[in-house]
This record gives C-alpha cells, sequence and structure tokens, in this order.
C-alpha cells in the first residue's frame, strides 16, 4: 500500500539542498504530490508530500533521507498523512482563490496580526504569503520617507467579499495601510489598459484650482471643487460653473502652469512599468486637454480624453467645446478603449480621487481609489493611499525583482 508523508526541511540555504533529497526520493521511485519551498533571510524552509509506492518500504527511504538531511547540516521532521485528510485537501483545491495585498511604508506585525485575524473570521486559509517589495537597509531607513513594503497573501475559500472588504477598510484606516482584495482569477495578470484620472491623481494639483489662482478667483473656484468632488454638487453644473469664472484669462499662462504642475510620487516608475510590460495607458480627465496632452508626452500615455478649453484671440472665454468629461462619460470612454483594443473589462484597470470616478471604477477589471475621498474609498473595491502611484504594480502581482526601479 502505498504510503503518504509529509517532509519539511529547515536550515541554512545553499546550493544543492533541494537536489540532494529529491535525488534520494528518487532513488525509491516516490511521486511527489506537492512541493513548497521558501527562504527567509538565508533560511530555507522546504516541504515535500511524498507518495512511497508498495514495494518500497517507507523506512529505508526516510532513513536515507534523514542521513543526507544531517549530512547538510538541515533540519527535518516527517509527518503520516492518512489518504482521508489527503482526498479532503484535494477537494479543497476547487474553492474560490483570492489575493490579499497588504501596502504600507513599513510593515509592523499588528498589520499581519489584523490582516490573518479577519482572514480566519471569515473562514478562509492561506495558502501563501510572499514579500512582493525589495530589501530595505536599515542604516538609512530615515533618509528615505517613499520606502515601499508590500506583503501579498493567497487565500482560499468562500467569504462575504462584501464584509470582508468593509472589515478591511476599518482596520486600514486604523492603522494608515492600504489593505487590496481581488479574486484571483486568469484575468489579474493580463490586464492591457490603465485608465487614470488626472487632477489629484496623475498630478497633485487640481488644474482648475490653479487657472483660478491666475484669474484671481482662486477661493471661490476652490470650494466649488470641493463640493463637487465630495459629491454634494452635479459635476458638470458645478463645472460650468467654474470654468465661467476663468473667463478672461491670457492662454500664454497656460504653458507656465503646465511646466509647474507636480507629478504624482511614482507615476512616472509606474508608466514607464506598465509601457515596458505592454500595456496601454489613458487619462480620462474632467479637466483639460492642453494639460493632458502636456502629462501625455512628458510621461509617454498613449491616450488622453479631456475638456477642451475654448479660447478666443488668446484669451480663455469661460467656455469649453464639445460634450463635457463627467463620471459617466469616463465609463463610456474606458468602454471604447477596452473595445479598441480588442479586450474585455475585466482586463482593464482605472484609478481615480473622486467622485465622477466611480463609474468607471465600478466596471473596471481592477477599480482603485487613489488617495481618495473617504466616499469614494468607501464605495471603490480597492484603494491605495500610503504608497505613491507605482503601489498599483503590487496589485497587479509584480514584485520589486520583476520591474525596473
Amino acid at each position: 500500500m502505498t504510503e503518504l508523508v509529509l517532509i519539511r526541511v529547515t536550515g541554512a540555504d545553499k546550493p544543492g539542498l533541494t537536489s540532494g533529497i529529491s535525488a534520494i526520493l528518487a532513488q525509491y521511485d516516490v511521486t511527489i504530490l506537492d512541493i513548497g519551498q521558501a527562504e527567509i533571510h538565508d533560511t530555507l524552509s522546504l516541504g515535500i508530500l511524498a507518495a512511497i509506492p508498495s514495494r518500497a518500504e517507507s523506512a529505508p527511504v526516510l532513513k536515507d533521507v534523514l542521513f543526507k538531511a544531517h549530512e547538510m547540516g538541515l533540519s527535518i521532521r516527517f509527518t503520516p498523512v492518512t489518504p482521508e485528510s489527503y482526498e479532503q485537501w484535494v477537494q479543497g483545491q476547487g474553492k474560490p482563490r483570492h489575493i490579499i495585498t497588504l501596502l504600507s511604508r513599513q510593515i509592523e506585525a499588528e498589520a499581519i496580526s489584523r490582516v490573518t485575524a479577519i482572514v480566519a473570521e471569515h473562514g478562509l486559509n492561506i495558502d501563501q504569503i510572499n514579500r512582493l517589495s525589495g530589501r530595505v537597509s536599515l542604516a538609512n531607513a530615515s533618509e528615505n520617507p517613499n520606502t515601499r513594503a508590500c506583503v501579498e497573501f493567497s487565500v482560499r475559500g468562500d467569504a462575504d467579499q462584501t464584509h470582508l472588504r468593509a472589515r478591511f477598510l476599518e482596520v486600514a484606516n486604523e492603522l494608515g495601510v492600504d489593505i487590496a482584495f481581488q479574486e484571483d482569477n486568469v484575468y489579474r495578470r493580463p490586464r492591457r489598459l490603465v485608465c487614470f484620472d488626472m487632477d489629484s491623481t496623475l498630478i497633485e494639483a487640481e488644474v482648475i484650482d490653479e487657472l483660478a489662482a491666475a484669474a484671481g478667483v482662486g477661493e471661490q473656484v476652490a470650494e466649488i471643487t470641493e463640493r463637487a468632488m465630495q459629491g454634494e454638487l452635479d459635476f458638470i453644473q458645478s463645472f460650468e460653473q467654474r470654468v465661467a469664472l476663468l473667463k478672461g484669462l491670457k492662454g500664454d499662462v497656460l504653458q507656465g502652469i503646465a511646466e509647474r504642475l507636480p507629478v504624482t510620487e511614482g507615476a512616472e516608475r509606474l508608466i514607464r512599468n506598465l509601457s515596458a510590460l505592454g500595456y496601454k495607458t489613458a487619462i480620462l480627465s474632467g479637466g483639460f486637454n492642453y494639460f493632458g496632452r502636456y502629462l501625455q508626452e512628458k510621461l509617454g500615455i498613449d491616450y488622453v480624453f479631456a475638456n477642451e478649453l475654448e479660447m478666443e484671440d488668446g484669451v480663455v472665454t469661460g467656455r469649453v467645446t464639445g460634450r463635457v468629461v463627467d463620471g459617466q462619460r469616463k465609463a463610456e470612454l474606458l468602454r471604447e478603449l477596452a473595445e479598441k483594443e480588442e479586450i474585455r473589462l475585466e482586463q482593464t484597470i482605472a484609478v481615480g480621487d473622486g467622485a465622477n470616478d466611480l463609474p468607471m471604477l465600478s466596471i473596471a477589471g481592477l477599480g482603485i481609489a487613489f488617495r481618495a475621498k473617504p466616499l469614494v474609498r468607501e464605495n471603490a473595491k480597492n484603494a491605495i493611499s500610503t504608497l505613491g502611484l507605482d503601489g498599483i504594480l503590487y496589485l497587479l502581482g509584480y514584485s520589486d525583482r520583476d520591474i525596473a526601479g
């Protein structure tokens, strides 16, 4: 009768350890039913679920493995596995799988504790934990405020996703971290289109406020902008009110404003890597085309859709031409771009911070509220507030080893 044995090996990592153990098992025609290996701080942890054939007794197999392990300076444990428990384990592979991504400037033990406690409360099993961020030196940690830390959990099981996301958001707000939760399906990595809001997303400014300051109507416009972003005002009406206040602004100030716009942390790194990985990128903005095209050239973005500020004799008229790009229009443009690129909506990503971004965030395969207002964070499926835009790469499953600095 075939014997099932779980072999667990730990010790200082060095070349040839896995090869040495598996070579012994090969001599006895052992079948490998499962295998996993991890390395933390030069320490190896190797697990092998072995099926020892009936023609080979387990005692000599395990004895030879034990001698080999001691020869290589490893600790080893053997645990018998019953056929019943093995079959129960096999049946568990059909359960839904999800990815939990914990992001912060640095990962504290309390964050790990709280995340894993919620996982346990909802009856989910953790299959794997990986660090996606690079190794960080402690010597100069205080000199670099923009460090990145990310841990990814692969979990399995059924759960109330709405309640689970609410609990993660609660903990994220309390601890000042980000916790993303998404289905682990075939669309997670092969996403091919990323659509960004512009103001307070790709750039750390609201362009219309900059224009208003130049026109001397900053306070009036800022008040309307904030109320619109909080969802208190209809976007189109508020937009038209703000643009009307810009009447008489000379067009030659636009270039200077564009050159002074601060690009959001991580934006250049993100778009550079997305382009290298074959993604298409787009700006879908309720702002203005002039600034969208400036960013398009600066960052290498593929598409820009925004509002055209009307000019007459080099002076702003206080109107825009064409259809206003509001929340509904952003969602429509996302659909149109997906169709143009011949991809499914599940392969799209939308990123924004305001209430008028929610329509596109809700239909995208991965919707991300970035440094967003509370209303938007609560209604988006995922949010990033602690890191820069390049934190999105972690949500796609890429580690710092996979991508350019």
